[in-house]
């Protein structure tokens, strides 16, 4: 009898160390007490040494506009990712035209104008000043600017670790999450890490995703080759130290635990 109550002691025992403790998994909890004036300010991200825009001129004459829609860069076509809606996946938007890269010293080269600074230039400041300079030679041109090589990592506890490239240069941490499938059950969502380098500074910031504080944090809306890491909790970091035969371990000796009650059993008979 003694061999059986330790047997269903160690089993209940087991059990109870492997059930994952309850955490918090709803997201901005304080939400409508929260104002978003601050998030707008922050939503708009500065053109970047190394971003690649895709610029199109267009007017009501567009044989006058064809000397400013020639690239001196590469115009291949780069595939994005929409953000999804409710559950469906991300979908895969190729991208294509004049392409200009941005140099170390935030210019670009543009055609018939010649070397402009994007230097402090967000993508509608830039856009401004390109129609402004093209507007000398063509009357009321429209300027159409994209950058194509947005990119964010998302990496930890979420469902779709990776790299994406996100359309139109902007998206916020919730939709780098939901382009990565959503947080794991064992990801932490009071400790968000997001890493980021602004003017070669690496800076850290850690984010709680239940408290809608978050949203005036100038990490609400991510950057240029931002990096989100969702940190894993004890019970996943246990398992992954645990030996991955551990399952087949406690079923042999389960089995050869219930043979040996039988055996007393007979023999006590």
């Amino acid at each position: 009898m003694n061999c059986k109550k330790y047997f269903i002691s160690g089993v209940v025992g087991f059990m109870i160390f492997s059930c994952a403790p309850r955490q918090e998994i709803n997201y901005m909890k304080d939400i409508e007490n929260i104002s978003l004036d601050n998030s707008i300010k922050n939503s708009r991200s500065t053109i970047q040494p190394g971003d690649q825009l895709v610029i199109t001129v267009t007017a009501k004459d567009m044989d006058v506009v064809k000397p400013f829609n020639q690239s001196y860069s590469s115009s291949a076509t780069v595939t994005q990712y929409s953000v999804p809606s409710s559950n469906n996946l991300p979908q895969q938007l190729p991208v294509s035209g004049p392409t200009y890269i941005v140099d170390t010293d935030a210019n670009i080269t543009f055609p018939q104008i010649g070397t402009i600074s994007a230097k402090d230039e967000n993508l509608e400041t830039f856009r401004t000043k390109l129609t402004n300079l093209i507007s000398a030679y063509v009357k009321n041109p429209v300027v159409d600017l994209k950058l194509i090589n947005f990119k964010v990592s998302v990496l930890g506890e979420v469902n779709k670790p990776g790299q994406y490239i996100i359309p139109d240069g902007s998206t916020t941490l919730l939709g780098a999450l939901g382009l990565a499938g959503d947080l794991t059950p064992f990801g932490i969502r009071t400790n968000v890490l997001i890493v980021r380098n602004i003017d070669g500074q690496i800076t850290k910031e850690r984010v709680d995703l239940t408290s809608a504080q978050f949203i005036n944090s100038p990490y609400y809306y991510l950057k240029q080759n931002d990096m989100v890491y969702v940190q894993p909790n004890a019970n996943r970091e246990k398992s992954a130290r645990v030996d991955p035969n551990t399952g087949l371990y406690i079923s042999v000796a389960s089995v050869i635990a219930s043979l040996v009650i039988g055996v007393l059993a007979l023999t006590k008979n």
